[in-house]
């Protein structure tokens, strides 16, 4: 292991992800930790757990600054502006949050409208993330949205009025969704004056109602293929920055907060089923990583907050991960960067000399899959098309 000084985990950038956890109802592709609103919402009992959380997990980063505050779900725009308020005044008086951080709130157009949009920005969040998936009726029943495309494009134009800098985030390959259709949805999201747009191939993930029954008239995966083709050209061609996997940018406006993930920087995180990782050292200079998960249940969550939890307070499972693990932790997120990230970084970030990985990326620069340039970690368009398998050749480290 490298030897490791405080100015060195100073450098570390940090980021606080909060976790709202309910949603009028779960999307039947969701796989996120998501619950069905209750009639009345313990608003202001979840936001004392939250700030009595980070009460004890401040000591964690005591001397660090948080760069970016991450407010997502769920559908965090169910949340009324004065828990919000609470909320964020709460965070500031018990970590440092840097005067230009960024403030990200996640909303969906069917749990929110300017008025909501204005009161979040006046409470300190200055970037909206918003999920409109698709400017289609068709496509948007297809998919179990509670929003209509009249109602996504209203609450677009309020994003646009409130706040300078917002995210649209919308999917592709939905069912019935033909290229035509696609790049219409491309030409209304490039119009819409979002400063970032997140568009995600719709994925059958494990546990969700989608995986129980599978929604008929998928796209197969050659028109698939096409689709995220054209996403990449038109987006570029309309000036935004493809930068991360599913990301693309204006110039000077990609997400800082998931630059932090992409990285391998730190996160606080807060909340029911919220996942933390944070980067301390060990008495002898050694780099460790820490992974908390808090309880999924927002009800157990509460509870074992209030409760004190025998000094877990909240944390369902935690660990220290293995140096053996590094490798293809630190992968998993910075190959996901199409520019890729300086060589050093593996060691400034993970604690482990570069030599731990040098022969798996030799042999994946011969192969064609990563930038035959040692100063750099980075996928050539073949290797970003096979990302998983790149990635996984990262865990013959351990082997």
């Amino acid at each position: 292991m490298v030897s490791v000084q405080p100015q060195r985990l100073l450098d570390i950038p940090l980021g606080l992800y909060v976790h709202w956890p309910w949603c009028v109802r779960k999307c039947p592709y969701c796989d996120f930790n998501s619950h069905r609103s209750p009639a009345v919402l313990p608003e202001d009992r979840y936001v004392d757990a939250l700030l009595a959380e980070l009460d004890r997990r401040a000591e964690t980063v005591e001397g660090r600054t948080v760069e970016s505050i991450f407010i997502g779900g769920g559908t965090p725009s169910l949340m009324s502006g004065e828990a919000v308020r609470r909320l964020m005044e709460g965070i500031r008086s018990r970590v440092d949050v840097a005067a230009d951080a960024e403030v990200t709130l996640e909303a969906n157009p069917g749990a929110s409208d300017e008025a909501k949009f204005e009161a979040f920005r006046r409470a300190g969040v200055n970037r909206l993330s918003l999920g409109i998936q698709s400017f289609s009726d068709e496509r948007l029943r297809a998919i179990g949205r509670i929003h209509d495309a009249a109602r996504a494009r209203e609450a677009v134009r309020a994003a646009g009025r409130v706040f300078e800098n917002f995210n649209l985030d919308v999917m592709f390959a939905l069912p019935g969704e033909s290229v035509g259709e696609l790049a219409r949805e491309l030409d209304e999201a490039v119009s819409s004056g979002a400063t970032h747009l997140s568009f995600y191939q719709l994925t059958i993930e494990p546990g969700t109602a989608f995986a129980k029954r599978t929604p008929e008239n998928l796209p197969d995966e050659d028109l698939t293929a096409d689709m995220g083709e054209m996403v990449a050209e038109k987006l570029a061609a309309a000036g935004f920055e493809h930068y991360e996997v599913s990301g693309y940018a204006r110039p000077g406006l990609r997400t800082r907060h998931n630059l932090i993930y992409w990285t391998f920087g730190d996160y606080l995180a807060l909340g029911a089923g919220a996942h933390s990782k944070v980067t301390t050292a060990s008495p002898e200079g050694e780099l460790l990583i820490r992974r908390e998960q808090r309880w999924a249940s927002p009800a157990k969550y509460m509870e074992a907050v209030e409760a004190g939890d025998s000094g877990r307070f909240g944390t369902e499972a935690a660990l220290t991960v293995d140096a053996e693990a590094l490798p293809f932790e630190f992968m998993l997120n910075a190959l996901r960067l199409t520019d890729g990230v300086e060589a050093k970084l593996f060691e400034v970030r993970t604690g482990l000399p570069l030599s731990v990985i040098e022969p798996t990326l030799v042999r994946l620069r011969r192969e064609g899959l990563l930038v035959d340039d040692p100063s750099r970690i980075r996928t050539t368009p073949k290797g970003l098309a096979f990302l998983s398998d790149v990635q996984e050749r990262f865990l013959e480290t351990s082997e």
